[in-house]
């Protein structure tokens, strides 16, 4: 799929430091207004803090960079604007959840949700809680949220090492495979069970994706389709 580069790393490094958003104060009014309106729309949504990254490289197999802490309303709006400013990029972490049999698992998030409707991998926008030493801790928080929105404890998976990038435009996707034990229909059933438990659930469902042809029948952002693409062809 083109407009992505897809790369190995061993590692991710990101240190997290103080930064200027000169974008974010300069729209200051408007992202005041366009979370307003969110959240008359969305009455769920917490306008609480995430991280962003403002500069990266790699280099001999790892990912490098920086992050700062900033409103979740001003990455909404950054968002909705359309990314207009290039200087930061959205940095998150994926688990790429596959069975034993080599199908994949996806989530539909929750109508409530700011992303009602998207179908990914369990995953969230940094925040906060995964920092730890002054550095992004983006393997807890992908275990972390995995286990928030599946109920699937770190003791359930096997963890590969090292993780795929998929790179375009205003998104670093780190997709990071998580493996079953058992076969997909079995697991998706066994989560979506742990889902209608949950009180307050981001999940409305999680789907068995086998091939890039399933996967292009939800509502899947092009940065999943690629990945799905390259890893169904052994990338």
């Amino acid at each position: 799929m083109s407009g992505f580069d897809i790369c190995r790393v061993a590692s991710i490094r990101c240190a997290v430091e103080p930064y200027r958003w000169d974008y974010a104060e300069a729209k200051d009014g408007e992202i005041r207004a366009h979370w307003a309106e969110l959240s008359v729309r969305k009455t769920s949504v917490f306008d609480g803090r995430v991280m962003l990254m403002h500069r990266h490289s790699i280099m001999d197999g790892v990912l490098r960079g920086a992050c700062f802490e900033t409103a979740f309303s001003r990455f909404m709006a950054w968002r909705d604007f359309g990314f207009e400013d290039d200087s930061v990029r959205n940095l998150f972490g994926m688990a790429a959840l596959r069975a034993a049999d080599g199908a994949f698992l996806v989530g539909e998030m929750g109508g409530h949700t700011a992303s009602a409707g998207k179908v990914y991998f369990p995953a969230g926008t940094p925040d906060p809680n995964d920092v730890s030493d002054g550095q992004l801790d983006l393997a807890g928080s992908v275990l972390r949220e995995l286990e928030e929105e599946t109920g699937l404890p770190p003791t359930a998976v096997t963890v590969v090492p090292g993780w795929t990038l998929v790179m375009g435009g205003p998104r670093i996707a780190c997709m990071r495979e998580v493996l079953l034990d058992g076969g997909a229909d079995e697991a998706a059933f066994a989560i979506n069970e742990a889902i209608a438990a949950q009180a307050d659930p981001e999940l409305s469902a999680v789907h068995v994706v086998r091939s890039l042809k399933e996967a292009r029948r939800y509502d899947m952002p092009e940065f999943m389709l690629a990945y799905l693409g390259h890893a169904f062809e052994g990338g």
